[in-house]
């Protein structure tokens, strides 16, 4: 072992999904190659659910699906990761990562390091949250998304979001609150060189696919509306990356009177351009 080379912790990566191939397989191989797939833990909600070509010696759970309303759903799938997670600290993990399958935690690339050697180092801190950085597609200059090539390489905005600024890694056994938004008795804390990338609003053309599944007056309400990230990183002049850190210190400070364990953001919706040095994650 050479001086430099200081082990790594063992870190795990959990997430739920159902009817979510196009993310979940995209997960696998980002998680997969930052940890190793043998390392990810993945429930599947629905025995119907097909498991990802790609999730090699991943472990996939299948789970009979209950159809529930949006809260108590969120709530029974938070229970079961929550469970997970604390399951894998019990077996030995130090680390546990837990987020839905269209989010990503990035390191910032002019680290050096790669996301488990970032993370395996010593900390404080209960739970790390990354910057959230909610991707959008803009209307003006983006085409649809290409599925066979990777989405940061056509994709250059995003709204900076304290939705998913969220305390997705756990250092310690911990509950979470629904959606990964929350640890409970825990506060967060928001890593400089950490950041959420959520691609729910990646591509129109995807959502209006999901809404059509749900029936036309769904389609007709985002054709009428559209889709709030996508219309700000569509209208908005885009901030650099002062903005970033501004934004971090505002979330640390600012909370939401409705939820002091959350980050606030004053009200402000600010646009950025996502750092070309974060096409080198391969997202």
């Amino acid at each position: 072992m050479t001086h430099n080379s200081k082990k790594l912790k063992r870190i795990a990566a959990i997430t739920m999904a159902r009817n979510d191939d196009f993310f979940l397989s995209r997960w696998i191989e980002y998680y997969g190659a930052q940890i190793g797939t043998e390392n990810l833990y993945i429930y599947l909600d629905g025995t119907d659910q097909n498991v990802p070509k790609n999730a090699g010696n991943a472990h996939v759970k299948k789970l009979p699906h209950t159809d529930m309303s949006r809260a108590a759903g969120d709530k029974y799938r938070i229970n079961l990761m929550s469970d997970l997670a604390a399951d894998l600290f019990a077996r030995g993990y130090d680390i546990v990562i837990g987020c839905d399958c269209d989010e990503f935690l990035v390191v910032d690339p002019d680290t050096g390091m790669s996301l488990a050697r970032y993370l395996s180092q010593p900390s404080r801190y209960a739970t790390l949250s990354g910057l959230g950085l909610d991707v959008g597609q803009n209307m003006n200059s983006e085409s649809a998304l290409d599925g066979h090539k990777p989405m940061l390489a056509q994709r250059e905005y995003a709204l900076l979001s304290t939705r998913y600024t969220k305390p997705v890694v756990l250092m310690h056994p911990a509950r979470w609150g629904s959606g990964f938004h929350s640890v409970k008795s825990h506060n967060f804390h928001i890593d400089k060189n950490l950041y959420l990338l959520h691609f729910g609003a990646v591509d129109m053309d995807m959502l209006v696919t999901k809404a059509a599944a749900r029936g036309p007056d769904w389609v007709a309400h985002l054709r009428r509306r559209g889709n709030g990230t996508i219309n700000l990183v569509t209208k908005q002049r885009a901030r650099g990356n002062a903005a970033m850190r501004i934004a971090r210190i505002i979330q640390q400070i600012a909370r939401p009177i409705y939820a002091l364990d959350k980050p606030g953001m004053l009200g402000m919706k600010w646009v950025v351009k996502i750092p070309s040095r974060f096409r080198a994650t391969g997202i």
